[in-house]
């Protein structure tokens, strides 16, 4: 029979967990996990989703609108790390829920060529427990609150303030007003967005420089084609009113990707290959085409694409 000496043992641990170390690396990976399990109604919950790709794979993030019986309390920022071989991202929701019974918070999936899916977390929500010995304590009855005393002075500020007011309303009355001439220029929304797309692919700036205008291209097309309030709103408040414009399931992925690669090169400063950046590039052109086929046929009492 065969036997390996113990030296040899200790010899080859560290090599088989060197390897195992590397493989797991090699591969990208999801996770989800919440601090508690159990809680009263009104409380509040951490939900952390994590992903790991190695340096060599493309990122990419969850996009997450809505919990079944949870309400999203806060969306912090994504918290990007890379040390070289593994980058890390992680984002930490605080959720609360107003719903008793046993939930399970559903399972979300990063589209890819092979999607990578999280586990399901169950999560019991309760009410507070109630301790049948404590003693009760009947409803109060309502409590008269005196008026507080008018000072004498009062009707001299009242009198002042009318006197005041009136002449102002006498002033605005007689004051003659000149007409202002207001001259709007009509501008294209498409027009001048195909213009800034050519402008941005000619002068190629920075990684970042170019992220942000291309996406400010972006954002302000849709708020002037479609009236989407979308300069004051985060990547994760954009994605609900974008689902309205009715866009094809692969085309609305891979622009809520090239959104998400665009807060990873400004707020991560992660730096994309020139391909990431080609890639970007013709999401946002090839949307904004579909978003302006779409409000054209619209228009013109056609069915929307």
């Amino acid at each position: 029979m065969f036997f390996i000496s113990p030296h040899k043992v200790f010899l080859i641990i560290p090599f088989l967990f060197y390897s195992i170390i590397s493989y797991s690396q090699d591969k990208p990976a999801v996770k989800a996990s919440v601090d508690k399990t159990q809680l009263v109604i009104g409380e509040q919950i951490h939900f952390t989703l994590e992903a790991h790709f190695p340096s060599h794979e493309p990122i990419r993030f969850f996009s997450i609108d809505t919990i079944p019986h949870f309400e999203i309390l806060q969306r912090p920022k994504i918290d990007t790390s890379d040390n070289g071989e593994v980058i890390e991202l992680k984002q930490i929701f605080t959720l609360t829920s107003f719903d008793s019974g046993h939930w399970v918070i559903p399972s979300f999936e990063l589209t890819a060529d092979k999607p990578l899916s999280t586990d399901t977390i169950p999560v019991d929500v309760g009410f507070s427990p109630f301790d049948p010995k404590q003693d009760y304590h009947d409803i109060k009855d309502v409590i008269d609150v005196k008026a507080r005393e008018k000072k004498k002075n009062d009707l001299y500020w009242m009198i002042a303030g009318s006197v005041v007011l009136l002449a102002l309303i006498i002033y605005f009355l007689v004051r003659k007003k000149k007409p202002v001439k207001v001259v709007t220029a009509e501008i294209d929304p498409y027009k001048e967005a195909m213009l800034q797309l050519e402008n941005l692919k000619k002068e190629k700036p920075d990684s970042k420089l170019f992220y942000t205008r291309l996406v400010d291209i972006f954002r302000l097309y849709i708020s002037r084609r479609k009236g989407i309030a979308s300069q004051q709103k985060t990547t994760d408040d954009l994605v609900s009113p974008l689902r309205a414009l009715q866009l094809p399931a692969e085309t609305f992925n891979q622009l809520t990707q090239a959104l998400l690669m665009s807060d990873f090169v400004k707020f991560a400063k992660y730096e994309p290959l020139e391909t990431d950046k080609t890639t970007s590039f013709g999401i946002i052109k090839s949307c904004v085409e579909i978003i302006e086929k779409t409000s054209s046929n619209t228009a013109a009492g056609g069915q929307p694409v």
